[in-house]
């Protein structure tokens, strides 16, 4: 039940809140904001994935398409630009 709570929070923030840069044109999904998000806190794809009942390829799937679509490297990039983005 507990990844309910945290879609449902996620969900209601604007992005400039998520710590998502300002630009309301990214091509991400909401899920793929719900993992940068849950990504941003340090933990591992694994416990990403229990977080958001999703299994550990699935998570895996999803932070390869954000990697391309932010133009991007790896995890450490996509968490540097969680954190440091404007609002």
């Amino acid at each position: 039940m507990r990844h309910f709570a945290i879609s449902k929070k996620i969900r209601q923030l604007p992005l400039a809140q998520r710590g998502m840069p300002v630009d309301q044109n990214l091509p991400l999904t909401e899920r793929e904001r719900q993992i940068i998000l849950v990504l941003s806190e340090g933990i591992t794809n694994k416990e990403i994935g229990r977080r958001l009942g999703l299994t550990e390829g699935t998570v895996k799937v999803h932070l390869h398409r954000i990697y391309r679509k932010l133009g991007i490297a790896n995890r450490t990039a996509l968490a540097v630009l969680a954190h440091t983005g404007t609002g």
